[in-house]
């Protein structure tokens, strides 16, 4: 299962037991210059997700006989592909639940194929723009060294100026990496949250501002006046420190 490539036409995958659906979704789409696989099931599913590389997946939760969150959570322990889940208006919970477990976003039934496109295009700008962050595949980055600091990727350790071990969280580790790869640069707390889970940490939206003052703490001489992780008030983070890549 591939996340989002970008030299050919993005390919979006629909799962949705309903015939009518499954063709409405396909034909709008495909209108709109999007490749699309559309099946019934959680088997048919894994099948293309096995042969094909797949961008969004577009899942309804709601399926005949089968637990769409079990299939949600079956494709994120394999992949990172972006998942958009189709609910009911008054499935509140079930909304809650998918997006913990790592969904993208999500369209409550009924809905207009054009909010689904607009949804559809969002996930995938938002992917290239991860993915734009992300160094290239095949290099190889040892540490990252700042102010005296090294964060070490292979053992995932952080050590101090000082030459004391300190200790990360997953959440943490992935936070931390993810401003290493982009200083200088403001980072969104979508793309911070997307970054974290390609590295397969279990950040969630409404943790992120809760583990960067954890970081901080772990990591500012003062805290409370953050000299490297910076608030960039109503657009995201900003890792305002020079950054050494170690190989």
């Amino acid at each position: 299962m591939n996340a989002m490539t970008t030299d050919v036409v993005p390919h979006v995958l629909a799962i949705d037991d309903d015939p009518a659906m499954r063709q409405l979704i396909a034909e709008y789409l495909r209108e709109n210059d999007l490749r699309v696989s559309a099946v019934a099931s959680g088997e048919e599913m894994l099948r293309v997700l096995s042969e094909e590389a797949i961008d969004v997946v577009v899942l309804d939760l709601r399926l005949a006989g089968e637990d769409g969150m079990d299939l949600a959570k079956k494709i994120r322990a394999e992949s990172q592909v972006p998942i958009i889940m189709v609910t009911g208006r008054k499935d509140e919970a079930d909304r809650v639940m998918g997006l913990e477990l790592g969904a993208d976003d999500y369209i409550t039934k009924p809905f207009s194929p054009r909010e689904l496109l607009a949804r559809v295009r969002a996930v995938l700008r938002r992917y290239k723009a991860v993915e734009e962050l992300l160094p290239a595949r095949d290099e190889k980055r040892r540490a990252y060294r700042f102010a005296g600091w090294e964060l070490n990727l292979r053992t995932r350790r952080l050590v101090s100026p000082q030459g004391e071990r300190i200790e990360l969280t997953n959440g943490e580790f992935s936070l931390l990496q993810a401003f290493c790869a982009a200083p200088g640069r403001i980072l969104s707390r979508d793309q911070l949250l997307e970054l974290s889970r390609l590295n397969r940490a279990e950040v969630y939206d409404r943790s992120i501002d809760v583990q960067i003052l954890r970081l901080r703490r772990k990591l500012e001489p003062n805290p409370s006046q953050p000299a490297y992780i910076k608030t960039e008030r109503g657009a995201g983070y900003m890792f305002d420190v020079s950054v050494e890549v170690l190989r």
